[in-house]
Parts: structure tokens; sequence; C-alpha cells
């Protein structure tokens, strides 16, 4: 196991007290708050490539790219000082007013990235912020064309879109133990479309066929007079990296089309990289969406930055309607030219080094390797696109088989590999430039991790 001595200095706190002020005072995403000051989260000190080095200088591989998002990996003096020429030449103006030349380029370079018509971009201060623009934009234009019942938002169950109010309505992931309002009235679910979870027998053509169907009982039961849009990730990432059966997107959209509904495509994970191309929708699944959301791979995760990129044709819809009207959505730092400068300078490596390129040479072998770890008993399902990854656990104790993503974690990161537990699944999406030998290392952890909770299974 590689290591590096820790960065702090004498006069720097040590990690034991960073930690201990971590507990006292800083609440973090989903935290326990039965545990509320008891939680041991990993001080991360330092990061380079792939890899991150704890506070006591054990090396680890990112298998979840940060959250789904270091694409160009750790460590990039270019991007620093580009970063730090924006903050000197102009950190911040008011985007109500005002306009920089980092965010005017970013948005032409964007809408010459999207397909089809999306040529029309509205950054946001992330994915959650993103996807409430893409709702917020649906509701503007029903309201503008004088049909304001035209409102509902058709999502799916598994599905995760962020957690601002709108976002987390429209999130379909398991809610037992949640404690927050959500929006029951805008948002209707459908059926999961994991084709893991078809009948016995049943084929994955006819499983696509049957989701299909949900989407269209779905229309005849609201009516599509009253549905405004149907908002799908191309991969349910955080729901388990989902990819639907083929076909699916297509025919799903093309329901839309035929009924007036809004397809918003949320490539907050899948964009900028991550199945080897700036987008996924029409690159991968052959769909050119009316909206796309996006953040994560944008900046890989050097600065916050999301936009909401909407077709000529909505754009088109919400304008020459008679009186003049404001779509007073907005925030403070939307199109930020510090994130902005961050962004352009992310996808000017990425073409410059050939990162889309070589996603698409090593995902055969990512693959290969994923799916390999299907001859082990414990692992039901092995399913992933480009370098997205999951495993889905089994045991035969619905208790032990909660805890088997958590377990495989725990033995990972001993190896020094961290992956992202997820009840009974572990799910991985490492910086965009590892290489073979990486993925060879990365994977070859995750065997030894199955093998050694399968076997302490076998004890039990």
């Amino acid at each position: 196991m590689t290591e590096m001595s820790s960065h702090r200095g004498s006069n720097e706190p040590s990690a034991k007290t960073l930690l201990d002020w971590d507990r006292t005072h800083q609440i973090h995403p989903w935290m326990a708050t039965d545990d509320w000051r008891d939680y041991d989260n990993m001080l991360v000190e330092t990061a380079d490539g792939i890899y991150m080095w704890d506070g006591n200088g054990k090396r680890y591989i990112d298998g979840p790219g940060g959250m789904w998002c270091t694409q160009i990996g750790y460590g990039r003096r270019d991007m620093a000082d580009a970063i730090a020429a924006q903050v000197l030449k102009l950190p911040y103006t008011s985007p109500f007013t005002n306009t920089t030349e980092p965010s005017a380029v970013l948005a032409k370079k964007m809408a010459d990235m999207a397909p089809g018509d999306l040529n029309n971009v509205f950054f946001t201060t992330g994915g959650s912020t993103a996807v409430d623009t893409a709702l917020r934009t649906m509701q503007y234009l029903n309201n503008r064309l004088g049909r304001p019942n035209k409102k509902k938002i058709l999502a799916r169950e598994k599905g995760y879109h962020g957690s601002t109010y709108l976002a987390h309505s429209v999130t379909g992931k398991e809610r037992d133990k949640s404690h927050f309002d959500f929006e029951t009235r805008l948002v209707h679910f459908l059926p999961d479309v994991n084709p893991y979870r078809r009948p016995d027998g049943m084929t994955v053509d006819a499983w696509c066929d049957a989701k299909v169907a949900d989407l269209e009982n779905a229309i005849a039961e609201i009516g599509a007079d009253s549905i405004g849009a149907f908002i799908a990730e191309p991969v349910l990432s955080s729901g388990g990296v989902i990819v639907p059966a083929p076909g699916y997107h297509k025919r799903t959209l093309e329901l839309c089309r035929a009924h007036d509904i809004l397809y918003i495509s949320d490539e907050v994970v899948t964009g900028f990289g991550r199945l080897g191309h700036w987008f996924a929708s029409e690159e991968v699944f052959g769909i050119v969406p009316d909206m796309i959301t996006c953040a994560k791979g944008l900046t890989s995760g050097y600065l916050p930055l999301g936009a909401c990129i909407i077709s000529d044709r909505v754009m088109e819809q919400m304008s020459h309607l008679g009186e003049a009207s404001s779509f007073t959505n907005g925030y403070t730092y939307s199109g930020h030219p510090v994130s902005c400068a961050a962004a352009l300078k992310n996808i000017e490596i990425i073409e410059n080094e050939g990162i889309l390129e070589h996603v698409r040479a090593v995902t055969p072998h990512f693959q290969s390797r994923l799916r390999d770890l299907l001859k082990y008993d414990i692992v039901g399902d092995a399913r992933g696109e480009g370098l997205l990854g999951c495993i889905e656990c089994r045991a035969n104790d619905l208790e032990a088989e909660r805890q088997l993503g958590s377990m495989i974690d725990a033995a990972c990161e001993e190896m020094g590999l961290i992956v992202r537990p997820l009840i009974n699944m572990a799910v991985f999406s490492p910086p965009l430039i590892i290489t073979l030998e990486q993925i060879d290392e990365l994977f070859d952890i995750l065997e030894r991790a199955i093998q050694q909770v399968e076997a302490a299974l076998l004890k039990e």
C-alpha cells in the first residue's frame, strides 16, 4: 500500500482535532441524526490523479470519483492557474444585469456540444438548481400558453434529481426514513425500470414493452392535458446505476412528443464524458430531449456550477405571446465567472487530452471486469455503462442483505479503495483519466473484498 506522510504542519490542528471539530460543528449531507456526534467521516488530506490520501497518509483509489464528478482527476495545476487568473481578473459581477467573457464563451461551447436545437443555456449553482430551473421552465411555459393545469410531472422510481424542494419531490428513491416534506400533488412516479427486477422468464424486450406501457397507462390515467413534463436520467445513477432496456428512452420520448409533454433528460451524472461523450442523450441513447440538466463533470468538481440547456422550440413557445413577461428564475451565482472559467479549462483539458476517446477505449475492459464479478454467489447483478458501475449483492437473510453494501465498502476501504454503498449495492464512477492498469487495481481490490465478505457470510 502506497502511503504519503501527512501534510499537516506543526502549527496546524491534528487530524484528530479536525475530526473532533467536524463532529461537533459541521452538518454533513444525509447525516444520520440518531448518532449526531458519533459518525466517523474520513479526513481527506490531499489528492492527485485518481487517488486520495487521508489524514494518516494512507492512499485510496477514489472509486466514486468524488460524487460522480472528478472527470479530469485531482491536482491539476493548469486548472488551478485558470481559476486563479479569473479570480484576479474578475471574481464576480451580477448576472442579472451583466455578462462576462467566461459565461458567454461557455454558453456557446455548451450549445455547440448539446444535441439538436438545445442552444440556450441557463447557468445554475449545481444539479438540484438545474433541475428546479427545468421544472420551473415547464411551469412558466404552460402558464404563458394559458394551460395552468398542465403541470403534472412524470418521474421514475429509483431516480434521483436533487435535494431542493422541487428536485426532491421528483426524486423516486426510497423515502421510508425521510422526514422531509415533498410535493405530492405535482408528481406521478412510474414503476422501477431496472431489467434485473423483471419476472423470471421475461425477456428484456418484453420488459421494455411493459415499462413503455407504464408510461402509456399513466398518460391515459392522468390525462395528457394535465402532464407538463417527464424527467428521466439516461442511467439512474444514485438508484443503483440502472440502465433501462434498449429502446426504452427513444420510445418514451416519442410518447412524450405525441402528447405534448416536455422531455427533460437529467444528465447531471452522465454528462461531460462519463459515457464517453459530452452528453449521452443522443450519442448513446438516440434521443434529443427538450431540456438537458447538467453539473458535476462540467467543472470536474473543481468549483460548483450547473446548467439547464433549453431547446429553441421551447424558447420560441415562451416568446411572442403578447404581453411582456420576465422569466423570474435566477441565482446570485448564475454564470459565475470563476466557475465558468473552470468549466472552460475542464473542457479544454478533456479535448486536448482526448479523454472522451480514452473513456470509449477503456470502457470495454472496465465493463468486462465488472461483469466477471457475477461468478460470485453473493453478486446478483453487475451492471453499468461507460465508466459507471454497480454490483448488487444478495443474501439469504433480508437483514444481512441490507448490510452488504456497507460490508463491501468497509472491506474495500481497508484495502485502499473507496466505493459508495447503497443498501445492498456498491457503486463506482472513477475519474475518467483512469488507466487500464488502474482499472485492474480497482477491480482486484473489489474482487478481494467480495471474497472476504462472501467467506464471512458462510461462517455465520
